[in-house]
């Protein structure tokens, strides 16, 4: 039986015309490269990060190809900044909760500083911003919340990195349960997990031969992600396509976890 959806209503069912979304570590790296997908998707853009001038350029890049982006610099670990910000929202229907660190360390050296900001970070900053962006969501009955997670949110890893899997595994945790919680009001919680990604920040890790090929010898592809393939998974979860998806985990991690 022949389908009745034309090429054009399923393109359609990828746009974001009319919609309202925030990015989190929108500056840089993978939340750079989201805010611009999501614009180019026709979504309005916030922008936050606590660095303005990175804000400014991603912002300039979205007006020069016809989109439209306000910044919001702050730290979104100032609980009181973060809250003051979204009091002035008037709407949204998207929120990429982005934000987040690592800080490599061997379980039986983790320092208390480096345990605290992680986790600061990681979760207790992600909790209260998806709170936020949740408390406006459901007074209008829609919204997509999007954690950005990690492939070690699935497993573990033998290379220093037990705090950033106990957070990205809390996130996962987070995630299924806003969805229950918030499936009734209307907004969708998913979250994105990717593998290894090139970015500036992550550039001298794949430098180090011996680093780079652990990270190929277990992607089955062959390859680290790009950011422009998360942030096509992100355009993915926050369109109507996505419509039916909540409380999942989209692994963008080139077969990582399916050893």
């Amino acid at each position: 039986m022949p389908s009745s959806i034309s090429p054009v209503s399923l393109a359609d069912t990828f746009r974001l015309d009319g919609k309202t979304a925030l990015v989190t570590g929108a500056g840089r790296g993978i939340g750079r490269a989201t805010a611009l997908a999501l614009a180019a998707a026709g979504a309005e853009l916030i922008l936050v990060s606590r660095t303005p001038s990175e804000l400014d350029e991603v912002a300039r890049e979205i007006a020069s190809r016809g989109g439209s982006a306000q910044v919001a610099p702050f730290d979104v670990t100032d609980t009181a900044a973060m809250r003051g910000a979204f009091s002035g929202i008037p709407r949204l229907d998207i929120l990429v909760n982005n934000a987040g660190l690592n800080r490599p360390q061997p379980f039986l050296e983790v320092d208390e500083t480096t345990l605290d900001r992680v986790l600061g970070l990681n979760v207790r900053a992600a909790f209260l911003v998806a709170q936020a962006a949740a408390r406006l969501m459901v007074g209008k009955g829609s919204g997509v919340i999007i954690n950005m997670s990690s492939q070690m949110g699935h497993v573990g890893s033998e290379r220093d990195r037990t705090v950033y899997v106990m957070t990205k595994h809390a996130l996962e945790g987070l995630t299924k349960a806003m969805a229950l919680e918030l499936a009734p009001k209307g907004v969708r919680v998913v979250s994105i997990a990717p593998t290894f990604v090139l970015t500036p920040l992550t550039q001298p890790f794949f430098d180090d031969p011996e680093n780079r090929k652990w990270i190929l010898d277990r992607i089955p592809l062959g390859r680290g992600g790009t950011v422009e393939e998360v942030a096509s998974a992100v355009v993915f979860l926050a369109s109507p396509a996505a419509a039916l998806v909540t409380g999942s985990s989209l692994l963008v991690d080139g077969g990582w976890t399916a050893w």
